[in-house]
């Protein structure tokens, strides 16, 4: 199965998108965007160029001028694969000796207010804040409502991914087996979830007995032995860029009576977290749903994260499913949902999917039985 799809979405999606960053601008009393490579550029003119020490920009005016993008003239094929041409932005290329900074601030008016890319690099940052009046605020909340819903064609890719990463989890009786180590179980994963449609392994996690009470270990040369509960949390993008995730747990043999308890709980869990999820509701209304379940059967303390993250363009953006976070869920709205117990020194588990918020519920991208899988 090819890995790419498509590179990108239609130009007019991305047309929209910049409008309403102009229209959250304005609202905002900012006088432009400044993005650099990352997700924030990806999201809004469909470009996965790379960020180097010289600087690639997308400059967006709230004045309705045409963006630019100032990028180095070595650089400029990285805007073949976006929609940068089909929109009509202005391409300011230049060379070195050339100072890329005064190209963007000749776009600006003078003290302009100005929003970064979070991820933007402080060697850029520093120069272009030297334009602006104050502070450069972060674009993260003029692009979050647009960021956090995702339109048909998000979903579409979110449900390709989850799809992907189900085939890779249904395999698993391939690589997890007694006598190996976690490096040579993950190394086979990292293969499969290419295999299965994915551009790359982004993040493979495969922790055996005692690591896998560890929520973000990664792997080691620790041998996987018969009786051992596994946590296997897995994900990686497709085109154009859209990530999966998915948390399935495993045990290698039969597993204790106490196990088997435990494990009901922590899939009665998550499923209530699931259960709950609809337009309206609060955020932290999730994580609660997950966390009393697990609180009224003892496990309360086992658990030592929140219930999720948003997924999209980044494995972790928002909407993030935790107490405290009163935002209202909206259709469109992607996350993960991911209780976990985890008793330190001995064994561990997580169940998780990725859902999406619909007019009137919930639709999860994952559809692999949840609870303790035996191998």
């Amino acid at each position: 199965m090819s890995a790419h799809t498509n590179a990108r979405f239609a130009a007019t999606v991305y047309g929209q998108r910049l409008e309403r960053a102009v229209e959250s601008m304005r609202a905002a009393h900012l006088d432009a965007l400044l993005i650099t490579p990352g997700p924030d550029l990806r999201y809004l003119i469909g470009s996965a160029a790379a960020s180097f020490e010289r600087l690639t920009c997308l400059v967006i005016p709230a004045d309705g001028a045409t963006p630019s993008v100032v990028i180095p003239k070595l650089e400029l094929a990285a805007l073949d694969d976006s929609a940068a041409g089909e929109l009509g932005l202005q391409v300011l290329d230049w060379v070195d000796g050339i100072d890329p900074y005064q190209l963007v601030r000749s776009i600006l008016h003078a003290g302009s207010r100005i929003a970064v890319a979070d991820d933007m690099p402080a060697l850029h940052l520093v120069p272009l804040a030297e334009s602006t009046t104050g502070l450069p605020a972060s674009a993260t909340p003029v692009l979050r409502k647009s960021r956090m819903i995702k339109d048909e064609a998000e979903i579409d890719a979110l449900r390709r991914a989850g799809a992907a990463i189900d085939r890779v989890h249904a395999r698993m009786g391939e690589f997890l087996r007694a006598g190996r180590t976690e490096a040579e179980v993950a190394a086979e994963i990292t293969a499969a979830i290419i295999e299965e449609g994915h551009t790359e392994a982004a993040f493979v996690i495969v922790g055996s007995g005692p690591n896998g009470a560890i929520p973000h270990h990664e792997m080691s040369d620790r041998v996987v032995e018969q009786g051992d509960v596994v946590v296997i949390d897995i994900g990686g993008p497709v085109e154009p860029g859209y990530y999966s995730d998915s948390t399935r747990t495993y045990v290698l043999g039969t597993p204790s009576p106490e196990i088997v308890e435990q494990m009901a709980v922590l899939e009665a869990a998550q499923a209530a977290a699931v259960a709950a999820v609809r337009p309206g509701v609060t955020a932290e209304s999730i994580d609660a749903a997950a966390r009393t379940v697990l609180a009224d059967s003892g496990l309360g303390d086992a658990f030592i994260h929140r219930t999720g993250h948003g997924i999209g363009l980044s494995v972790h953006e928002e909407p993030y499913i935790v107490g405290g976070n009163d935002l209202v869920l909206e259709a469109g709205m992607a996350f993960s949902i991911e209780p976990g117990i985890y008793f330190r020194g001995e064994w561990g588990a997580r169940i998780e999917d990725i859902v999406v918020v619909t007019e009137n519920g919930v639709e999860s991208m994952n559809n692999r039985p949840h609870g303790l899988t035996v191998l």
